[in-house]
């Protein structure tokens, strides 16, 4: 890829003998073994990288981050991740040199206003989710669904039951959800869809009996649609045994407006770098916290932070939790964002998250609508997937010069928009997911509205056209199966 600027790579722009930095010479070079690298560890070849100087090296990596596309450059609808403006002054307080300078060993005593920001976050989570008690530790959101299904499995084992050895996982989860099962060490029963698009009761009924351990529900699900049959699912999965697992990870637009704990569930993770003010994509950084009703505490992971009866509060580890899944207490800059976010939002605001998602989502379907297939109408809720595009307008079935979710997806870039996400859910064939979260005005939505309509009738005139995008990116249409096949592949 062009990265460098003038067109040439950083290599192509490398001269023999041109440095970028001037180090003195070591000065116990030789003086004693212990100051050299021993003969084993040593290279037999040079390092393959460019000489060049300081202003070459500085530009190169700028033009590097300017070709990345964020929530901070544009306009980021990735359906299912939320991937949502966070306010700047969350990154400020993340960033104060008492949190920042804190080591994780740093003694109880010595670390009071660290432990209470982390105890009242517990506290704030458990509010906001109508549940008892949470753990912050778990590092990201599949890791935090491996540990509420881990919770799972302790309480029946502690009950003595170990022949409950299957969890039931809809067809329209998310992918960690059977993953995380089976790093678990459970067993996937799947159950399907309805017509409308949640979970179909007459097909889980034949899947309950002994050997079920719980249910793990998406709510509101992977197609933006509240499982308005909960109340009834909990009913028939408590009446076998199991227990109800929340994947929270589409928490956003429920925030503040109704809770797990209320529906009849009885763990859940919440993927706090979404919902809660952390940048999200791009590896990390995440959080996972994990959340049970009343009487599964003792199964939470150590260790606990606690609040004493004099108002300080300590480090606890206990016997009956089921172990250790993070070192020290997670990662504790995302939990210090999430705490000045709710600070700032406070108790009369925090429902305006789900509110103004779910509107805008439903704003941009109903826009839509007419130029892109609509599977399941009706009112979502943070996100909708459209199925390609109508076929009027030239969609997957309706020549044999169809245009994709796919060409759609890549001529999007030429706009200065990314890509909602596609081909997922796998429910449908040309699955396109999208979801503008709460943070985005108006205006925003409305150039996104019009450059999709604008495409619909760029497929419908000219298909090629789209078939060949993006045409103003630094690279082109890479051949994707080559891509796949070949590692040194680019263009």
């Amino acid at each position: 890829m062009n990265n460098t600027y003038y067109g040439h790579l950083v290599f192509e722009l490398s001269k023999p003998g041109r440095t970028g930095y001037s180090l003195p010479e070591n000065p116990w070079a030789g003086a004693w073994t212990l100051n050299e690298i021993p003969e084993p560890l040593r290279r037999t070849t040079p390092t393959d990288l460019p000489e060049v100087d300081e202003p070459t090296v500085a530009r190169h990596y700028t033009n590097m981050s300017n070709n990345n596309f964020g929530v901070d450059t544009g306009f980021y609808p990735l359906g299912s991740c939320t991937m949502k403006y966070n306010p700047k002054v969350d990154e400020e307080v993340a960033a104060l040199p008492g949190f920042t300078a804190l080591h994780p060993e740093q003694g109880a005593k010595y670390a009071q206003g660290a432990l209470a920001l982390y105890y009242e976050v517990q506290k704030m989570l458990a509010e906001l989710t109508g549940l008892s008690e949470f753990t912050l530790n778990p590092y990201a959101g599949a890791h935090g669904e491996l540990t509420g299904l881990m919770v799972i499995r302790a309480y029946h084992l502690a009950k003595g039951d170990t022949a409950r050895v299957k969890i039931i996982v809809p067809d329209s989860a998310h992918g960690t959800n059977p993953a995380s099962a089976a790093v678990c060490g459970l067993q996937i029963v799947q159950v399907k869809s309805a017509a409308d698009g949640t979970v179909d009761i007459e097909d889980l009924k034949p899947l309950l009996g002994p050997d079920i351990a719980g249910m793990m529900m998406t709510n509101p699900n992977t197609l933006g649609i509240f499982e308005h049959n909960i109340p009834e699912i909990a009913r028939l999965v408590h009446e076998c045994g199991g227990l109800m697992y929340y994947d929270g990870a589409n928490f956003n637009p429920i925030l503040g407006v109704c809770r797990p704990g209320d529906m009849g569930f009885d763990v859940m993770h919440i993927n706090l770098h979404k919902t809660f003010a952390t940048p999200h994509g791009g590896g990390g950084p995440g959080s996972g916290p994990v959340g049970v009703r009343k009487g599964l505490e003792p199964f939470l992971p150590n260790p606990h932070v606690v609040k004493g009866e004099d108002g300080t509060f300590s480090i606890e580890t206990s016997p009956d939790a089921l172990g250790r899944v993070s070192s020290h207490l997670g990662n504790y800059g995302i939990i210090i964002r999430a705490y000045a976010y709710l600070l700032t939002l406070g108790r009369e605001y925090v429902s305006g998250v789900g509110k103004l998602s779910v509107l805008n989502a439903n704003y941009i379907k109903a826009c839509l609508k007419d130029y892109y297939a609509l599977p399941i109408d009706g009112l979502c809720k943070h996100e909708f997937v459209f199925d390609g595009l109508r076929e009027e307008y030239g969609g997957a079935h309706s020549s044999p010069l169809h245009v994709t979710t796919l060409d759609v997806a890549k001529r999007l870039l030429d706009f200065g928009f990314h890509a909602p996400t596609i081909y997922f859910p796998l429910l449908f064939h040309e699955a396109m997911m999208i979801e503008p979260t709460e943070t985005e005005s108006k205006d925003t939505l409305d150039r996104f509205i019009e450059t999709m309509k604008t495409i619909a009738e760029e497929a419908k005139a000219d298909p090629t056209l789209l078939k060949t995008a993006p045409h103003h990116t630094p690279i082109g249409r890479p051949d994707d199966v080559k891509a796949v096949k070949d590692a040194k592949f680019v263009f």
